[in-house]
């Protein structure tokens, strides 16, 4: 990024990028637990849950491309090694051990609650000294929650399916 463009951030740089290196983390590590749970997927309406992880699994790539991009304007560098997104993470990963559909709808939640915090955090952070981290911010938190509504969507279907079956 040019001078100007870090100018704009004026002496919060350092935690802004702070801030996008946590999240960098944390979609990656949301990719990954989406992307396998998609894999490992059993119970009712298991071809459906699979599709949601997937596509959200390509959207939390989306969102790490979008963030490293912001990092590298900014003048820092996006973890370079996945060991690292343990450390930098606010979220966590939930290991998809348990294949069963709701777990998996659990954890993805739990998981989309988080990034909403996080980025709602990043916009009050953001707000009056970076428009284009706050905008970023923004982006992605809208996804984020799109995608909680989508995962309560399906869970309430399958609570739905099983409790009409007894």
């Amino acid at each position: 990024m040019g001078t100007r463009g870090r100018e704009i951030v004026g002496k919060s740089v350092k935690k802004v990028l702070k801030l996008l290196g946590k999240a960098y983390a944390d979609e990656w590590l949301a990719y990954y637990q989406y992307w396998l749970g998609a894999k490992l997927a059993k119970g009712p309406m298991k071809e459906a849950v699979m599709a949601e992880l997937l596509q959200h699994a390509a959207d939390e790539l989306r969102h790490a491309d979008l963030v490293s991009n912001r990092i590298i304007q900014l003048g820092g560098t996006p973890a370079t090694s996945p060991k690292d997104w343990y450390e930098l993470t606010n979220c966590g990963y939930d290991a998809p051990v348990d294949p069963n559909v709701m777990k998996l709808l659990e954890q993805n939640i739990k998981g989309e609650q988080c990034a909403i915090s996080v980025y709602n955090a990043m916009m009050k952070e953001t707000r009056d000294d970076d428009p284009v981290t706050y905008n970023l911010a923004l982006q992605i938190m809208t996804d984020e929650v799109e995608h909680e509504e989508d995962l309560q969507a399906l869970q309430e279907d399958i609570e739905l399916m099983v409790a009409r079956k007894k």
